[in-house]
């Protein structure tokens, strides 16, 4: 899987690149990004705050490993909200299917499929409605689903669980408060800040226009840096998946 496509384009000697969605740290399940020399830059910043800074993959999985351990030992199901496709195979990867069985929603295992076919190692993982999950196994369990899925029906067969969600809107103080959930684990599919200025200096752009977030913020700061630099509006920009926690 590839989160971080490209266009470059090249005219008259000079070249620009359009990136879409993209984050700078490998994970295992995706392509890692690279950057591309140009003349002009086109970059998204989501997460352009230097308040955003994710801890690495390893750091990560260990979080939600030894939260999912915890309350496997207490026998309480742990349900970790996140978005069904790359958030939840990223999740997949890493964690330890020793603590106990995983079990994931109906929207995620088919894009599960599509990851294992394409060579990526993912944890075994249950429906809730596979034959020999009974209660002593469901309260063991981590149990990986969309934040739809938060106070549904389907949700109820856990009972007493630990909920979490993943987002890089975690590190913000007061979204898993809004979220409605125990516990927040800060993780996105987009560049934190640090990731973003690594992208940009590594394209060795001298013009660059900032998309989507914090766009002043980000401008500021590469105009200062000495870089020519400007914000612009799209279409697609109140349709981001990972999308801010509601007031």
């Amino acid at each position: 899987m590839c989160w971080a496509r490209q266009v470059r384009l090249e005219h008259g000697g000079q070249v620009w690149v359009a990136s879409g969605d993209y984050k700078t740290d490998a994970d295992g399940t995706c392509t890692p990004f690279e950057p591309v020399r140009c003349h002009t830059f086109i970059t998204e910043s989501t997460f352009g705050l230097p308040i955003y800074r994710w801890p690495t993959q390893a750091q990560l999985i260990d979080e939600i490993n030894a939260w999912w351990r915890a309350n496997a030992e207490q026998g309480r199901a742990s349900v970790l909200l996140c978005y069904a496709f790359g958030k939840a195979q990223c999740i997949l990867h890493g964690v330890d299917a020793g603590i106990g069985p995983i079990v994931v929603h109906g929207a995620v295992e088919p894009l599960n499929a599509v990851y294992r076919a394409a060579g990526v190692a993912l944890a075994p993982t249950l429906r809730a409605t596979d034959a020999g999950l009974d209660t002593a196994a469901l309260k063991r369990a981590l149990v990986l689903a969309p934040p739809s899925a938060h106070g549904t029906p389907w949700m109820r067969r856990f009972g007493d669980c630990a909920d979490a969600f993943a987002s890089g809107w975690m590190q913000l103080r007061g979204a898993r408060r809004r979220r409605g959930v125990d516990r927040g684990f800060v993780m996105s599919d987009h560049a934190d800040w640090p990731g973003l200025l690594q992208a940009v200096a590594g394209t060795g752009a001298q013009r660059v226009f900032v998309t989507h977030g914090s766009v002043a913020v980000m401008v500021r700061w590469l105009t200062e840096a000495g870089l020519e630099a400007q914000g612009f509006q799209t279409d697609y920009g109140d349709e981001d998946a990972e999308s801010p926690p509601p007031p």
